[in-house]
């Protein structure tokens, strides 16, 4: 059966190439240069009104088959203005085209995001992801899904709420993956970490996406050990007109979006809006979600110097999310499979869940860029920027908090938990024993809020001292401060509110009454200044290149109680605010690229890294007592590659080592409780594949294989902190040798794109995780008689995706294109996420399964 499908698409490409030759009656050519009349590598040639086109190779140049009925072609290349040229059905040879920028083009996101615009000048390993693959794949996937096929990446969609997916490179997760949009960071300034429900709406304004593996060609000092992801937003390259999209899928899912743009006008002006609103009831039981995402981008072209940009972008959320994992016994033993969650319940008439069972937040971005052409040798390129955000997650307090809860290590209702017949919270019971207690609600739920005040500053000076060599030098400065509070949202049934003794805040007399909208618990700040310079240097021949580039950055961390927290210091009332604590991390990074031919090269980097430890490092318990423990980092890393490129192949090869010393994590390890765990040594090594055949424009595979062996080095010891932060004891965890969990670290992927007849296209994605092993959780590695063992191993899976896409008219100037998505074609049953048991094994580890089969279909209209 798959000789006989090999066969069917060997004879089907050789058909489809054969007849867009047959059907040519000539040809036309020609060469895609830029302003300074650099080759654009990658740049599409296309005929209006139809799916044949062309794409440049290594030196701009581009053939192009064409009958007497082709009048024009179009010329596009990101971050370029699209040129259209007159043929009249007359080939020959076009001579150089040049484009210009648009207006705030690739130039000035190249200088602000590190973009990489020829793979095989860098010596970094880069894969990327265009619009029209976001377009005709993300359905209802997460955006971090769109990267499943790239090497060593591996994302799920963690406990399934909306916004709740996750990503790993390298066995790395989000707070060490730097992540940026438009060059403008947004890893969390506190841990890191990048909370993917609060940029919902990325797919619908992402013009690509650039995936740098490794240390990357990022100059800032960021946290890019695992990788690095540039997203470009539709503000960069602005066309005129604007579409409507209008979808629906699985579950209640439903999705509508409108984009609008003016293009580049003739007074220099360009102004592009973009709004969308989705929602659904989830996959997962009781996970319903709305999620709305705007976007505007005002770009002036002041003159030949002087270019701005004005962006602001948003996505306000609120979704439930699933309380814990469960056993694999208990899936199994449940009807409703995959989609089991018993942390919810229905009160008002509307599904709810429990404690950390519902989030929302609204984390808005402003950016403004200026781009100075000084001469033609050198740019100052700026952005200032501001984010304000609010928001955060659901919990259960009270001396009867666990009416609500469930219990995190078994995924199962507490003793005291209140269920109904039915298998779910039992809201109006907890509401009538509210309603008729003496001594106020015994059980309410609160706000944890996060809210933060983010604002940044970065400018680029790039200056070329000669036709080799280019430097660049620049500034990267922030100030942060974070807002930490538990605030009352419903009193549940009863009247009052009166605290435990443990929840009280300092200051505070026992038996206080409190509403709706009272603190509760802690109530404090923190403040982080960043100031960072950073410098690069490039030199570029014709047979090799190299990079040298380093970065030294000032963090300053500090923490008031404005008198309301539960701790105190040494004896004294914590009403205090702590001294600046300063870190001064620096790195340093280089490469080497030799092209032996245009199809031949070869490159290495290496570089080491120090990264101060993060502010909940710093102040692990919502106090000013400062850890003395945290550590900087350090990381060490190396990389070697091979590249091969030729008009059909397109192969990437290449290996890595890293090194990390000291790091730091913080994890959840039981009901309210998290351990502080300090002075981890881990090891990630491995190679990684990716291949692109296009043997012509109809039809084209790409693969990719990824193997790696990442382990933790030695044994610690860590600390647990209560849900007020409160150190409860210290033990030690045995953890030497087990491998990185919850990240497969052996991948593959097919992808097959072909063009069945004119317009409409199938996608077809066959992905594979293997060698994948359970999150170790230190609470079950306390005993010496875990020394040596490894985690548990989880079954290896795959995944097909199938999808098409039709592309007509409806009227003249109006396209439509028509899509249909499903995801897990063949309903696999697997394993996504694990957290190790006591037994190492699996019967005493707590999972997440991965989605079965899901559908979209949608309907998109350009004008």
């Amino acid at each position: 059966m798959r000789k006989h499908l090999l066969n069917f698409f060997l004879v089907a490409a050789v058909v489809l190439c054969s007849t867009s030759v047959a059907l040519a009656q000539s040809t036309v050519k020609g060469r895609i240069v830029d302003e300074n009349n650099n080759p654009l590598v990658g740049a599409t040639i296309t005929i209006p009104g139809t799916s044949d086109g062309a794409g440049t190779d290594l030196e701009g140049s581009f053939t192009l088959g064409i009958t007497s009925k082709t009048k024009s072609i179009e010329i596009n290349y990101i971050g370029y203005s699209t040129v259209k040229k007159q043929i009249n059905g007359k080939g020959g040879d076009l001579g150089d085209i040049q484009l210009a920028a648009s207006s705030i083009g690739m130039d000035e996101v190249a200088i602000i995001a590190s973009i990489i615009r020829d793979d095989r000048q860098t010596p970094v390993p880069i894969s990327n992801v265009t619009f029209e693959a976001i377009e005709s794949k993300i359905s209802n996937l997460e955006f971090p899904e769109l990267f499943r096929s790239t090497p060593s990446i591996y994302v799920t969609k963690g406990g399934g709420g909306f916004g709740d997916s996750r990503i790993n490179m390298r066995g790395f997760d989000s707070s060490n993956i730097g992540v940026l949009i438009n060059g403008v960071p947004i890893n969390g300034m506190e841990n890191g970490k990048v909370y993917w429900s609060n940029w919902s709406g990325l797919s619908d304004v992402t013009e690509f996406t650039q995936i740098q593996r490794g240390l990357g060609a990022s100059k800032l000092g960021l946290s890019s050990v695992g990788g690095t992801m540039n997203m470009v937003t539709f503000g960069t390259e602005a066309k005129k007109g604007g579409t409507f999209f209008s979808g629906l899928g699985n579950d209640g899912y439903r999705k509508s979006a409108i984009t609008l743009s003016t293009g580049l006008m003739e007074n220099g002006w360009a102004v592009t809006l973009a709004g969308s609103l989705t929602e659904g009831d989830g996959y997962v039981n009781g996970l319903e979600f709305e999620g709305w995402s705007y976007f505007g981008n005002i770009s002036k072209v002041i003159n030949d110097e002087h270019k701005i940009s004005l962006t602001a972008f948003g996505a306000p959320q609120w979704h439930n999310q699933r309380t814990t994992m469960h056993s694999i016994e208990e899936y199994k033993n449940s009807p409703e499979g995959a989609r089991l969650n018993n942390g919810y319940g229905y009160y008002n008439d509307e599904a709810v869940g429990g404690s950390y069972g519902y989030n929302t937040y609204h984390k808005p971005q402003i950016s403004l860029n200026h781009f100075w052409a000084i001469d033609y040798k050198s740019s100052l390129t700026t952005s200032a920027y501001a984010s304000l955000a609010t928001g955060g997650g659901r919990r259960t307090a009270g001396n009867e908090k666990n009416w609500l809860a469930m219990d995190y290590n078994t995924g199962r209702p507490t003793d005291e938990t209140l269920m109904t017949p039915g298998g779910l919270l039992d809201f109006d019971r907890a509401y009538r024993q509210n309603a008729e207690s003496q001594n106020g609600s015994q059980v309410i739920f609160r706000n944890d809020v996060n809210d933060h005040d983010w604002y940044g500053l970065l400018s680029s000076y790039k200056t070329e001292i000669n036709d080799e060599l280019t430097l660049t030098g620049g500034f990267d400065g922030r100030y942060y401060k974070g807002y930490h509070k538990q605030i009352i949202t419903d009193l549940l049934g009863g009247d009052y509110y009166m605290e435990p003794a443990g929840d009280r805040p300092y200051g505070r007399e026992p038996n206080a009454i409190l509403h709706v909208g009272d603190y509760t618990g802690y109530n404090n700040t923190g403040e982080i200044i960043w100031a960072g310079l950073f410098g690069q240097a490039e030199y570029v021949k014709e047979k090799y290149s190299a990079f040298l580039s380093a970065s030294i950055t000032e963090e300053a961390y500090k923490y008031n109680n404005p008198g309301d927290a539960p701790l105190a210091v040494n004896g004294n009332p914590a009403s205090q605010k702590s001294e600046f604590i300063h870190f001064q991390p620096w790195s340093v990074k280089g490469g080497f690229n030799y092209k032996f031919n245009e199809q031949h090269n070869l490159f290495v980097n290496a570089g080491y890294i120090t990264r101060a430890p993060y502010m909940n490092a710093v102040f692990p318990n919502h106090s000013i007592e400062v850890n003395d423990g945290a550590k900087y980092e350090r990381i060490t890393t190396f990389e070697l590659g091979y590249g091969f490129n030729n008009e059909h192949w397109k192969i990437a090869l290449n290996g890595y080592y890293t090194k990390w010393m000291d790091k730091f994590l913080r994890k959840q390890v039981g009901q309210d409780l998290t351990a502080n765990i300090p002075g981890l040594d881990a090891l990630h090594m491995g190679v990684e594949l990716e291949a692109t055949y296009s043997p012509c424009k109809a039809f084209n595979i790409r693969g990719m294989f990824s193997y790696g062996d990442w382990k933790w080095n030695d044994d610690v010891n860590f600390t647990i902190f209560d849900d007020q932060q409160k150190p409860i004891g210290t033990f030690n965890a045995y953890i030497k040798d087990v491998h990185v969990g919850n990240s497969a670290q052996m991948t593959g992927a097919i992808a097959v794109s072909w063009e069945v007849f004119k317009n409409f296209r199938i996608n077809a994605d066959y992905m594979y995780a293997g060698k994948n092993y359970a999150e170790f959780d230190p609470a079950n590695r306390t005993k010496k008689a875990d020394a040596g063992l490894d985690a548990w191993q989880l079954p290896n899976y795959y995944t097909i995706d199938l999808g098409v896409n039709y592309r007509f008219y409806l009227a003249k100037g109006l396209k439509a294109t028509l899509y249909s998505n499903v995801n897990n074609l063949t309903n696999v049953e697997y394993i996504a996420d694990a957290k190790d048991g006591f037994g190492h094994n699996m019967s005493s580890a707590m999972v997440y399964y991965g989605f079965g089969t899901t559908w979209t279909t949608g309907l998109k209209i350009a004008f």
